[in-house]
């Protein structure tokens, strides 16, 4: 191909007009693949943040359960020392070490009693873990399940698309170097500013395309000339005729439809 010195400006219209049916093609592939990468990084997320939280939830009753064994081992500690004091007060000489002996039994009675009532309450503690693990298991299956599905939808569109893909970028990188870096930039700027990534529209109904604002005819005229870049003057496109637009649409069918 000729270098960018050597096009004409025709030449540069059709390279320019090429390089936008090209990423205008590569745009549709990417549309087609639309939202599902987002989803499957988002779904890889929830799934990790799950299954963090229920490894998290099983410590927690290992935790839990260990400290209702320090618990049990702690009341059969209080009651051996109950029938220890019970069996002194059986020897002693006097009410003062009656009496304190008997402070001791309560005091370990006490220390029974809260030590059940903590027990009870991490048993309760247990059950409800136990209700919010099961609760995360059939959403982390579910969640996996729905992370399985998109990660074959999507590489199944990778796999049949990827092909035609790299081939296109190739190509746009390569219609890229024919066009002069004031214009590509200019290209690069008003494809990043538009919704539907379209630089260079060609003239339809005496309009760019997509507009209902009317070109002047005297416009028109310059445009089929093909003697200089012209732009549309409500939304900066570049502008091309309907002839070129059709001739360069053709060559690029022939093109694409290698795949």
């Amino acid at each position: 191909m000729a270098s960018t010195k050597e096009l004409s400006v025709e030449d540069k219209l059709r390279a320019i007009y090429d390089l936008q049916l090209i990423d205008s093609r590569i745009d549709e592939i990417r549309n087609v693949r639309g939202e599902l990468p987002l989803e499957v990084e988002d779904l890889e997320d929830e799934v990790a943040g799950l299954t963090t939280r229920s490894e998290k939830l099983k410590n927690d009753l290992d935790v839990i359960e260990d400290l209702i064994k320090v618990k049990k081992n702690a009341i059969d500690e209080h009651k051996e020392s109950i029938k220890r004091y019970t069996k002194q007060q059986d020897t002693v000489r006097n009410n003062r070490e009656f009496n304190s002996l008997t402070k001791e039994v309560e005091f370990q009675e006490l220390e029974i009693q809260l030590a059940e009532k903590q027990i009870k309450e991490m048993k309760a503690s247990i059950e409800h873990k136990k209700e919010i693990i099961a609760q995360s298991k059939e959403r982390l299956e579910t969640k996996s399940n729905h992370l399985k599905h998109k990660k074959s939808e999507l590489s199944a569109i990778m796999a049949e698309t990827a092909k035609e893909e790299d081939f296109l970028t190739e190509k746009s990188e390569e219609y890229q170097k024919l066009i002069e870096d004031r214009l590509l930039a200019a290209y690069n700027r008003i494809r990043s500013s538009v919704r539907n990534g379209l630089a260079v529209v060609s003239i339809e109904r005496g309009a760019s395309a997509g507009s209902f604002f009317t070109i002047p005819p005297q416009t028109q005229v310059e445009i089929a000339a093909r003697k200089k870049i012209i732009t549309d003057e409500h939304s900066g496109r570049i502008l091309v005729d309907s002839v070129l637009a059709e001739e360069e649409k053709e060559k690029m069918e022939k093109l694409f439809s290698k795949f």
